[in-house]
């Protein structure tokens, strides 16, 4: 594994009413949800490191501190960058920020954590043997 400080993920969508607060459930409002948001820095994250994990391994969010400054409207475009800014063993810390077309939307940070995909999924699935169905 081969992760750098400075390794760039970035992505543009145009905001559909399935990502809209109102319909996620995060307010009332037709604006693009904090959810919605949040998702995209972590998909915009998990990108920037994709290509340099070994073959069986990806990253989990652990934590994420954002901050939703601004409401954008169904259809406009917004597009969100994270930059790996720290490196810590297996965790990630990423600078995440997206804008619409007038200004800047969201900022803050996001940690993910390296992990083995077969060992984390074996360990979620472990876990329906100990429910009560």
């Amino acid at each position: 594994m081969v992760l750098e400080i400075g390794l760039v993920g970035e992505a543009t969508l145009r905001v559909e009413r399935a990502q809209l607060a109102s319909v996620v459930g995060s307010g009332s409002l037709d604006v693009f949800a904090t959810p919605a948001l949040i998702a995209l820095m972590e998909r915009v994250a998990c990108q920037a490191v994709a290509g340099h994990l070994r073959d069986g391994q990806t990253t989990v969010g652990t934590r994420i501190d954002v901050r939703h400054l601004a409401p954008t409207p169904l259809g406009m475009m917004i597009t969100a960058r994270a930059e790996l800014i720290e490196v810590d063993g297996r965790k990630l810390v990423f600078h995440v920020e997206a804008f619409d077309p007038t200004e800047k939307v969201g900022e803050g940070t996001h940690e993910r954590a390296v992990v083995d995909e077969a060992r984390l999924v074996a360990r979620a699935t472990a876990k329906l043997g100990t429910v009560n169905g």
